[in-house]
């Protein structure tokens, strides 16, 4: 049998291809090792708020509670009766997102609206908590209230509310800055050069040319909303709520409602974690009849948004 002839140079050429391959697949191998130790760890994900469904809103309020809220369904047959107890629900199209009902009745005198809103906020963004997304949600509609803010304290404050500075025992009119030295000396020649003496005046007097206030006394310091600054509020004014869910806030705003009658809007909006709750209850009165009551409306108002409150606890 006839031997295949060995040459040199080809051997030496498939040894160096082979090593060649081999240090480019190594090299690879550890760049990629280095891009991944950088990159860290995940950042952990923001926690999922606690509510993951939402209540049935149309039966969340007992009829008791509602014969309150609703006096004129007592005058109904029964069969209407009921159906304004049951109520209307809101059209939504995630129930286990938001959830709303409302109710109404109509006395010969007044009609009430009643209506709830319930709505679960679900965070988007894996690095931001259910919880922090509802308290922006919160936060835009307490600033759509726009609650007024309490009045200034009057101790060290001006009627503006600027706190008021300490005399500096010149005139504000004077040149120079407070204190100085040389300003003072410069008023006070200023003034002995061109106020008038009066020869008149008796020895140990006013000073000269001083005359004695005449006139109305000033008027009472008002704040920006015109009311007099040191005027009590009556505790029933558009407020931030304490006790109530994790923040709450209540607006109420009274308006004319139609031919001599008046129309007013209590709302009350807290926050348990990623849910929000919307209480908003409305009286309108007709003809002659008296404004609705804005204490009575509150409290019916607020003792309902408790009841949802425990309800979530549940």
């Amino acid at each position: 049998m006839q031997r295949q002839a060995y040459v040199p140079g080809l051997a030496a050429l498939g040894a160096a291809l082979v090593l060649g391959l081999t240090g480019c697949s190594s090299g690879s191998g550890s760049d990629t090792g280095a891009v991944d130790s950088k990159a860290g760890p995940a950042a952990p994900a923001a926690p999922p708020g606690r509510y993951r469904t939402l209540f049935e809103p149309c039966g969340a309020i007992p009829q008791n509670t509602l014969r309150d809220l609703l006096p004129g369904a007592t005058l109904l047959p029964d069969d209407e009766r009921e159906a304004v107890y049951r109520g209307a629900a809101a059209v939504t199209y995630d129930t286990d997102r938001r959830v709303g009902c409302s109710w109404k009745a109509d006395t010969p005198d007044a009609m009430h609206r009643l209506r709830l809103d319930i709505e679960r906020v679900v965070s988007y963004d894996p690095t931001v908590s259910d919880d922090d997304s509802a308290q922006e949600v919160f936060s835009r509609k307490q600033v759509a209230a726009d609650l007024p803010q309490p009045p200034p304290s009057p101790t060290g404050t001006t009627p503006s509310g600027t706190p008021s500075s300490p005399s500096t025992g010149t005139e504000s009119g004077n040149p120079g800055a407070p204190g100085d030295p040389s300003a003072a000396t410069t008023s006070s020649t200023t003034d002995a050069a061109t106020t008038p003496t009066n020869p008149d005046a008796p020895a140990g007097g006013s000073p000269s040319g001083a005359t004695t206030p005449t006139g109305p006394p000033p008027e009472t310091p008002t704040d920006s909303s015109g009311t007099p600054s040191g005027t009590p509020t009556t505790g029933l004014e558009p407020r931030v709520l304490e006790g109530l869910g994790q923040v709450a806030f209540l607006d109420d705003a009274l308006s004319a409602g139609g031919a001599n009658g008046r129309h007013r809007t209590v709302s009350v909006v807290f926050r348990t974690s990623n849910v929000i709750v919307t209480v908003e209850y409305v009286e309108q009165t007709t003809g002659s009849a008296e404004a609705p009551d804005s204490q009575e409306l509150q409290e019916k108002a607020r003792n309902l948004a408790r009841l949802l409150a425990e309800r979530l606890e549940e």
